[in-house]
């Protein structure tokens, strides 16, 4: 499969295209709607949100509410554009005045350097988060091919700034059952003490026109063995799985396992140890969060992502005006103080584009009946 997206933050509308989805799953409108009012939720997001209502429109490959197997395209309207006509005007018409002032840690200076611009809003507009808006949405697709399979898929957080959740996931929890109870917490944390804590540094961030970042765990469950594959570094399920979420705006690293036992332990000690139950081979832990040599191992998949706090502050830092080259505080644009719950829902749901990926290339079907039946005849647990 491959997807591609389209549109400007404050633009009339994003698009996107998914393509390679087998024909015959059944989707519709709203359940991924479901997924967007999820992303927009978390304490600390700014008043963007108050405005927006994300709500998608499937323009093709979808009928009678089912997948055609052609390419499917997908609409989310900014609402807020219009608020920024003039200034996102597609004809020449715009007289706004020129950003010049590049925020530490963002695109902008980069940005205007790379593409030969003079206003650093051609940067902004495309290199926002906003864009994640239809990356959720075309996943979700991916998400109901994965339920359809029997693959599950959570995510909570579980650290916001220096403040560190205790909550240790449960391989007998059912995700469905976690990501309600994450989701019923404003910071998506399971742990209640650190819950309470967290809501108040970001509060604390927030009054000092600053931000902050943090970590957060996902989980899927229900996979086969085999996704992916050791013979090439590009087939490996771990580096395509990094690459994706990588690709997340302000993530800094991504983990798989427990790293705290990998990295002050001995071998002998973070392998993940075999035994026979009824003929079936299992593990007596899951240190490897459910990937070996790329592969995936019929464990849980386990990963955790590291989100920067983001670079757009009320309180802006030492910046240089691109034209005169003097010394100015950056550039102030509307931002939340705390994305890291958000961060989780997006991670949560293109992790599933990588894995339905994954199915295809080791099962294949043009349909989902094919795929069910290769499925269901081959899969090994």
């Amino acid at each position: 499969m491959r997807f591609l997206t389209a549109g400007e933050s404050h633009g009339k509308a994003l698009t996107g295209i998914i393509e390679g989805v087998p024909a015959g799953l059944s989707i519709d409108s709203n359940y991924i709607n479901e997924q967007l009012a999820r992303r927009q939720k978390g304490y600390g997001r700014g008043e963007r949100m108050k405005i927006e209502k994300d709500q998608v429109q499937i323009l093709s490959g979808v009928r009678n509410g089912k997948t055609m197997g052609s390419p499917i395209s997908l609409m989310i309207e900014n609402l807020d554009w219009e608020n920024w006509k003039d200034i996102m005007s597609i004809s020449a018409l715009s007289e706004s005045k020129k950003i010049t002032l590049p925020r530490p840690g963002h695109a902008d200076l980069a940005g205007v350097k790379k593409y030969d611009f003079d206003d650093i809003r051609d940067v902004i507009e495309r290199s926002s988060a906003r864009e994640t808006t239809m990356r959720v949405a075309l996943s979700c697709i991916c998400r109901k091919l994965l339920e359809d399979l029997g693959v599950s898929l959570c995510s909570h957080v579980t650290a916001i700034k220096n403040i560190d959740s205790s909550y240790k996931f449960d391989e007998s929890k059912n995700p469905i059952d976690l990501n309600d109870e994450a989701d019923d917490s404003p910071v998506r944390c399971l742990d209640e003490n650190a819950e309470k804590l967290m809501i108040n540094a970001i509060d604390q961030a927030k009054t000092n026109g600053d931000s902050v970042g943090g970590q957060f765990e996902v989980i899927a469950t229900g996979l086969p063995y085999g996704l992916g594959s050791y013979v090439h570094w590009d087939q490996k399920l771990h580096a395509q799985i990094s690459s994706m979420l990588l690709s997340i705006n302000a993530m800094k690293a991504i983990e798989f396992g427990n790293l705290d036992i990998i990295q002050n332990q001995t071998g002998s000690n973070v392998h993940d140890q075999m035994y026979n139950k009824d003929g079936q081979i299992k593990r007596r832990t899951n240190n490897s969060g459910g990937l070996e040599g790329g592969m995936t191992n019929s464990e849980p998949l386990i990963l955790r992502m590291t989100m920067k706090p983001l670079s757009s502050l009320v309180k802006p830092l030492d910046s240089v005006d691109i034209n005169s080259k003097v010394d100015k505080k950056a550039h102030r644009e509307r931002s939340d103080s705390c994305a890291v719950p958000a961060a989780s829902i997006i991670a949560e749901n293109t992790l599933s584009f990588v894995l339905a990926d994954a199915i295809l290339d080791k099962f294949g079907g043009d349909s989902m009946k094919q795929l069910q039946a290769h499925y269901k005849l081959t899969a090994k647990f």
